[in-house]
């Protein structure tokens, strides 16, 4: 079986706008993720999370270190990493079930063999009866799904995930967050998720990866996953209380600290 651990190796990157000075976004983070792990990164607004999940998924250049997927060197985007962004980036003149197969056309993949790939996907994200719906036509949390469904379908090592929540309600994005895991346990990736939510982090994650504020590094990188029991029982104990306090205050310093800087 092939491997998908990720490797970051003092990664540093700067933006250069057009006008104005350059500004270090990431200074030297270092991380390993092992294979089939659900790594959170987290930390304050502008503190780089963002831009190590693209630096990762090879839409920009890694100017310093090196990050390496299953032993190889990222120089640009690969089908072994899949993304889901937080605006669903669905095609909206597509149907929910030509969303999907979209990057199976793309890898050629015959047309029987994408029809049935892309019903045991509506299938395993419980969209059974919109297949032939179109994006306008959906919910939040529906448009979400089609956009996880999309991304598995090329059936990635890796799962990239940016705040794929984040503009759901409050009720939408707890049913989401049972639904992702409940997907990990039938076809398990691995996964590096960005959230600014720490409960969020605690509730999905194996472990997460808090940020400095910018520059982004790696400040502290806690073990969240359950002690014992299924996640649905750790949301209830003082373990997972304790953990999202824990969390909450190494956050919470570094929001102050950008806060300070601006």
């Amino acid at each position: 079986m092939t491997s998908s651990g990720i490797s970051f190796n003092g990664v540093s990157h700067t933006y250069r706008p057009p006008r104005g000075r350059p500004v270090l976004a990431l200074d030297g983070v270092s991380l390993e993720v092992k294979d089939r792990e659900f790594v959170a990164l987290l930390g304050p607004s502008g503190c780089g999370k963002s831009t190590l999940l693209y630096l990762l998924g090879g839409f920009m250049p890694v100017e310093t270190g090196t990050i390496s997927v299953a032993g190889k060197t990222v120089t640009g985007p690969g089908p072994d990493r899949g993304v889901v962004f937080q605006n669903f980036a669905l095609f909206p003149w597509k149907t929910v079930q030509q969303n999907i197969v979209y990057g199976l056309e793309k890898q050629r993949m015959p047309k029987p063999e994408r029809e049935k790939r892309a019903q045991e996907l509506i299938e395993l994200v419980h969209l059974e009866g919109f297949g032939d719906s179109y994006p306008s036509q959906l919910s939040g949390g529906m448009k979400q799904r089609v956009a996880i469904a999309r991304t598995l379908a090329i059936d990635p090592l890796t799962l990239l995930m940016d705040e794929p929540f984040g503009a759901l309600d409050a009720q939408t994005r707890t049913l989401m967050h049972e639904e992702l895991l409940a997907i990990m346990r039938r076809t398990p990736k691995t996964v590096v998720f960005v959230t600014h939510d720490v409960r969020e982090a605690v509730y999905l994650a194996d472990r997460v990866a808090v940020m400095t504020a910018r520059p982004g590094r790696i400040k502290e990188i806690v073990d969240t996953k359950p002690s014992t029991g299924s996640r649905a029982e750790f949301i209830h104990t003082q373990e997972y209380t304790e953990k999202v306090d824990y969390l909450w205050n190494l956050v919470r310093d570094e929001a102050i600290k950008a806060q300070g800087e601006h």
